[in-house]
């Protein structure tokens, strides 16, 4: 759509089992100009051309040291002018977390943020992985704005923020993605990094709508879910987003992911 930007972002939980489910005809049919991808867990060489380097995109992969984990890829219509894998802390500078995509005034990050178990390592590297990762959010704000670009990182941010951000909020308060201390975080991603929820500008009331869903029980078909996955974006651009799409499947057996790709539009000059 010529002078509007579409993003999406989408976990695909496997992207070698989402291709063989229905993620390639996606990609083939979405209007979107970026699409963001997290949780890939594979190398480039154990995917097959049509999502590697697939015709009409520009692709970028940075997949995670640890074979098999996390994983995240960024696909443009236009060449980016530049690429940065990791925010510059050590620990996860490989870990296949953050991916930037540096195009014509705006930048694209994809952002799988670690999900954790209370009480175990798992919960311990997301608090260090959310520690090191406020500060920079800061900072690329900051860079962009002194460059003419805005910011939107999408993704899987692995947090609730609010009561209306998933279905069953009682139940889950003292698990990871709920936790006060998780929600206070996103909170300052919002008033001290300054970034904006572009969901809550078009919908402020909720409840969701939901982009994940538990491969358990009932959990899809009954809309019991979590929004989760989420574009933030700096205020100049969540100024301008003129829709928000869920792409929830039409039926629990049409799933290609227990996550569902997140669309918006922002009416910003973009080449398309």
């Amino acid at each position: 759509m010529p002078g509007v930007l579409i993003v999406s972002t989408v976990n695909v939980n496997g992207l070698r089992a989402a291709v063989k489910k229905g993620f390639v005809e996606w990609l083939a049919a979405t209007k979107a100009d970026v699409v963001a991808c997290q949780e890939v867990r594979a190398e480039r060489d154990q995917l097959p051309a049509s999502v590697v380097d697939p015709e009409g995109w520009h692709a970028v992969h940075a997949p995670s040291e640890v074979k098999g984990r996390n994983g995240v890829a960024v696909y443009s219509r236009v060449e980016p002018e530049e690429v940065r894998v990791g925010f510059g802390e050590p620990e996860f500078e490989n870990s296949g977390r953050y991916l930037e995509a540096h195009l014509p005034k705006v930048v694209v990050a994809s952002l799988y943020l670690p999900s954790g178990d209370v009480g175990t390592e798992r919960q311990a590297e997301k608090e260090r992985f959310m520690a090191a990762f406020l500060p920079y959010l800061a900072e690329l704000r900051g860079k962009a704005e002194a460059s003419g670009r805005e910011v939107v990182v999408v993704g899987d941010w692995n947090i609730a923020y609010d009561t209306v951000d998933l279905k069953n909020w009682r139940g889950n308060q003292k698990n990871s993605g709920f936790l006060p201390e998780e929600r206070a975080w996103l909170g300052q991603v919002y008033e001290k990094a300054g970034y904006v929820d572009v969901q809550r500008v078009l919908d402020p009331a909720g409840p969701g709508p939901y982009t994940w869903w538990s491969y358990r029980g009932k959990a899809f078909d009954n809309d019991s879910g979590w929004r989760i996955d989420c574009q933030l974006a700096t205020p100049g651009l969540a100024a301008k987003v003129v829709s928000v799409e869920v792409e929830r499947a039409a039926s629990y057996d049409q799933r290609w992911s227990d996550h569902a790709p997140v669309t918006a539009a922002y009416d910003i000059e973009f080449p398309g």
